[in-house]
Order: structure tokens, then C-alpha cells, then sequence
């Protein structure tokens, strides 16, 4: 776990610096386990992000954007009924624990003076976020509820007393000098770097190995030494919060780690370190949630489609034997004086033949002469409207495999509110049926997501079918570039510009390869031209288009600079 006891250390500074003495202006709850807070501090409006998630539990300052249900849940309620308009007068944590609080004042229902603790316990999938009346000492809620019945040693529910979570009495690894290290660690007993994590509170097993590596050989000198050293950025509060990308994992810190190779990105903050360590992750797993019938539902359709395509294949097969029966049809006909009624087959001169074969031709013996030949006409005629008919089948079912391998690729880059707009768009077309629920107001267009490109350009970008069809339709003009993907799913990408440099080109190109089925592909080959030259056809799937007068550039999708281009 990276956002161990010191990096939440490292938290509480950078809040206390940034929102102590604010006012809480606003209180949001997104979803279930997450609470959005706007405290107005130093002369701006600050995003506080407390995530009670099983996975992704954490505190921070965000800028990601986060969708407001249409009515607030219970605990947000609380938290606006007792929190709006209060003081954040201070931020501490327990110890070294994974425990904040966020002491609040404010004023009560007749005015008076009240104080409110706010604990935020990052504990795995035992999280939580508790409002508790500090006076009093009692929970006045949480966002989980946890019954005596699911945890003996403290109850979490509205009125109950709040109990902090199990002291562990371990060192504190920030005080603690070499004699203290030397008689914390058992070296005859081996795992050196998970016995510092069972002595030192704070300790993760990641900077715990970070000290080992850097002991090299272990013993009484260099576990000290390299303990010591690891921990003095850390007591001066310098920091250098830090990204690794080692190819199989990413891991993060508000120092560097050495012993870990991989790429290596700096942050200003390890607020906007978390902010780019968690894009997309909480939010892929909501989706995930939200989004696993439709996904079934999508890939249901594909295999049925695949199949469709190879029954079609065969029957076109086939039918393009049509030929053959007029064939046979003629050279019955030709010797039809020879046949008998009753007669189970035939030998004919197969006049079509240079070297004059015989052909058999098989007869039903309850039909005379003439009506055999016919039969074998019949067959030509239908095989032969048959191949029309299965190419156009053909045609239709490969517009839905491109259909629904395009909307299984929006999935994977969707956000909650896209997943409810591909909802509604398979309701339209007759997939699922629509769903009769109480909603909010639906915005009069879609959301397009915008970019600026280094020279100041503006990109926007569709994420799903109904955003595609409303960025390249309604919003582009017709001078202005167009870009997807060359033959692979993905987004459409429009440069509000009919001249951009040669570098907006590129970047918008990176855009549509990232919201592309080729996201973790390099040399991502992306067409663009004028929005004139993008056609809609007639009775075309939602998104799809066809286009011409394209030029086409290769790019490697890039996470870290499309996410700085996003405004």
C-alpha cells in the first residue's frame, strides 16, 4: 500500500498549508464511498477528495470533475446540514495510522457555537468517513454503517460513541535513531524489511524494501545507516513526489525509490500525483459496476454476429453454385425426349464440355421429363437472388460487429455519464429496453471533452456514439480538421481550426489514438481531413461515418500528455 502512514503525513502538511482557516462552500457525494468538499482558502475554491473506496481509499486535492447525482444520499445531507458554511480550523492525524481528522467550526441550528470532527480512517476495504459531534463524542453518521454484529471491538452508527480504530504501539520511525533500528530488527531471523514493518508505524512494505535495497547487505551497520537515510527527506519534509511506471506496475511516492527501474515522472504536489495515479482508476471500477450488463449484452452481440458471418459465408458459398443448375436444367431439357418418368438419374452429354463428358443428373422419379428441368430452374433462380440477398446480409452483419467492437472500445474509456448515454442509445436502437426511472433533467447536448493543444488550439473529442455524431454533425465547421483512427474503433477528434500547425496535428492525432481500441498500441496510424469530406450515409449505425481527401500521420498514445492538454 503506497499511501502508507508517512504519505499520509505528507497529506495532512500539504492540506493544513492549502485549507486551514477555509470555509466549506460546497459538499458533494458523487457515489457511494466518495465525498467531494469546495473549501474556499488562500483566495481560491479547493476540491477536498475523502474516498472511503475498499481499493482506492485516499485524501486529497483534486481537479477532476466528478458527476452530482440527481438527489444527494443521506450522508451528504448530514454533512451539508452540519458542515456547510463551517471553519476549517484544523488537520491532524493519529499518530503515524492512516487516520485524519478535519476539525470544523460552526453554528448550530440557533446559532450557537458547534464543533464537528471530521475522521477519515484509510483502512483497506474497513475505510470509512465518520461526522462526529466533538463535544459530545458521538457519531452523528458515516458513510458505512458497521453494527456490532460485523465488528465487536466498535459500533459505527448515528448516536453511537466513536472508539479510534486499534492502537498497534509500534516506534515512530521518524524519531528513531540507530540503536533504536539495531534492536527493532531480528538479523539471524531474515525478512528484515517486514520485521521494520512490524516495529516502525507508518511503514509500508514498499519503502520498507526501498531501505533494504539501499542496506545492500544486511546487517547491524548498513539497516541503520540506509534507515536513517531513507527517513531524513522525510523528517525535513522534503519531498519529490514521484510516479513509477516499471511496464507490469505503477507505484507512487513522495520520494523517489531507487530500487525500482522504470519511468519516472515528477509531481509539484502528491495531490496532483494521486490525481494522475487515480485518473481513470476509481472511475474504471464504477464502471465496471455500472457497465457489466452492457458489456455482457455487447459481447453476447458480437459473438452472435461472428457466428452469423461464418453460417452466411457458407450459404453464400453456396449459392454460388446457382450456375451449376441452370447447367443442369439446359442439358435436361436438351435430352428431355430420352427421359422417362420414374427414372431415378441420367446420363448426358455435357455439351459444355470441350472433350464431350457425360454428366449425371439425379431426377425425382414422382416428376415427368419436363417438370424435372423445371425443378432444377427453380433452384437457379432462387440461388441466384439468394447471393444478393446473403451479400446484403453479409454487409449488415459486418456493420454490426464494427458497431458493437466500437461501443465495447467507448466502454473501456467511459465515464459513468458516457455509460448511461451508450445506455440509452442501445435502448434507441432496440437492444435493451429503455429503462422508466426518475432522473434528473437530461442536458440538451452531450458532453464533448476539450483539449488545447501547446499553441493554444482548441480539441475537442467525443467518447461514445451520441457525443461522435454531435461533435463532427452540430459542433465542427466544415473548414475545421477532422481525425480517427485508420480502420479501428475509436473516437472522433475535431481541431477547431481550418490552418493548425503541424504540432496541433500530432496532439490532436495522440487524442484519437488514446480514445482508440490501439490506446496501448505505438505508431497509431490516424487519418484527418477537413470536416467537409466526413459523410454521414443514410441509415448509418450512430457514429458512423465515411470520409475522404485524408492524410494520415502515426503517433504513440501518450497518457501522461493527453491528460495535459485536458482542459
Amino acid at each position: 500500500m503506497a499511501f502508507d502512514g508517512l504519505f499520509t503525513k505528507a497529506m495532512v502538511e500539504e492540506l493544513n498549508e492549502a485549507l486551514t482557516g477555509g470555509r466549506v462552500n460546497k459538499i458533494h457525494q458523487p457515489y457511494k464511498n466518495e465525498t467531494i468538499m469546495v473549501i474556499r482558502a488562500r483566495g481560491k475554491n479547493n476540491k477536498l477528495l475523502l474516498s472511503a473506496h475498499p481499493s482506492y481509499a485516499r485524501v486529497q486535492l483534486t481537479e477532476t470533475v466528478q458527476d452530482n447525482p440527481s438527489e444527494p444520499p443521506l450522508f451528504c445531507i448530514m454533512m451539508r446540514k452540519h458542515l456547510d458554511g463551517a471553519i476549517l480550523e484544523n488537520i491532524r492525524q493519529f499518530g503515524l495510522d492512516r487516520t485524519i481528522v478535519f476539525e470544523f467550526k460552526g453554528k448550530n441550528e440557533i446559532g450557537d457555537i458547534s464543533y464537528k470532527d471530521l475522521y477519515v480512517e484509510i483502512m483497506g476495504r474497513h475505510s470509512n468517513i465518520l461526522l462526529v459531534d466533538k463535544e459530545k463524542g458521538t457519531i452523528i453518521d458515516s458513510i458505512k454503517h458497521v453494527p456490532s454484529s460485523m465488528n465487536s471491538y466498535r459500533t459505527i452508527l448515528p448516536g453511537a460513541k466513536y472508539m479510534e480504530p486499534p492502537a498497534q504501539h509500534k516506534q515512530n520511525p521518524l524519531s528513531a535513531d540507530s540503536e533504536q533500528v539495531t534492536h527493532a530488527v531480528d538479523f539471524n531471523a531474515g525478512k528484515i524489511a517486514k520485521q521494520l514493518v512490524s516495529a516502525f508505524e507508518g511503514l509500508s512494505p514498499l519503502i520498507s524494501n526501498e531501505i533494504v535495497s539501499r542496506a545492500g547487505l544486511a546487517n547491524r551497520e548498513t539497516v541503520p545507516s540506509a534507515f536513517l537515510q531513507v527517513m531524513a527527506p522525510l523528517s525535513n519534509r522534503v519531498y519529490s513526489p514521484i510516479m513509477i511506471d516499471s511496464g507490469d506496475k505503477t507505484y507512487f511516492y513522495m520520494i523517489d525509490l531507487p530500487h525500482i527501474q522504470g519511468e519516472r515522472t515528477y509531481f509539484e504536489t502528491v495531490s496532483l500525483l494521486l490525481d494522475r495515479y487515480y485518473f481513470g482508476k476509481a472511475e474504471r471500477d464504477r464502471v465496471r459496476q455500472q457497465a457489466n450488463d452492457l458489456e455482457r449484452l455487447i459481447g453476447n452481440e458480437l459473438q452472435k454476429n461472428r457466428s452469423k458471418i461464418h453460417k452466411l459465408e457458407r450459404t453464400l458459398a453456396e449459392a454460388e453454385n446457382a450456375g451449376e443448375y441452370q447447367r443442369l436444367g439446359e442439358l435436361l431439357t436438351a435430352n428431355l425426349y430420352t427421359v422417362k418418368k420414374g427414372m431415378k438419374e441420367i446420363d448426358v452429354i455435357d455439351y459444355y464440355d470441350e472433350n464431350g463428358a457425360t454428366v449425371t443428373i439425379t431426377l425425382d422419379p414422382q416428376k415427368n421429363p419436363a417438370d424435372n428441368a423445371q425443378k432444377y430452374f427453380s433452384r437457379y433462380q432462387k440461388a441466384k437472388h439468394a447471393v444478393i440477398v446473403v451479400q446484403e446480409q453479409i454487409e449488415k452483419t459486418k456493420d454490426e460487429i464494427r458497431y458493437f467492437e466500437a461501443l465495447l472500445q467507448q466502454l473501456e474509456s467511459a465515464s459513468p455519464r458516457d455509460i448511461e448515454e451508450i445506455r440509452e442509445e442501445l435502448a434507441e436502437e432496440g437492444y435493451i429496453k429503455a429503462r422508466h426511472i426518475k432522473k434528473k433533467k437530461k442536458a440538451a447536448v452531450p458532453a464533448i471533452e476539450e483539449y488545447v493543444s501547446t499553441d493554444g488550439t482548441v480539441i475537442h473529442a467525443g467518447k461514445n456514439n451520441r457525443q461522435n455524431d454531435y461533435l463532427t454533425n452540430k459542433v465542427a465547421r466544415r473548414d475545421d480538421i477532422w481525425l480517427h483512427t485508420k480502420d479501428i474503433p475509436g473516437s472522433h477528434v475535431v481541431i477547431r481550426s481550418d490552418d493548425p500547425s503541424e504540432e496541433t496535428i500530432l496532439e490532436a492525432a495522440m487524442i484519437a489514438a488514446y480514445y482508440s481500441k490501439a490506446k496501448d498500441s505505438s505508431s497509431v496510424p490516424v487519418d484527418y481531413t477537413k470536416v467537409r469530406y466526413v459523410k454521414k450515409p443514410s441509415g448509418a449505425k450512430p457514429g458512423f461515418v465515411i470520409y475522404d481527401n485524408q492524410h494520415t500521420v502515426y503517433v504513440t498514445p501518450d497518457e501522461g500528455q493527453v491528460m495535459a492538454m485536458k482542459k
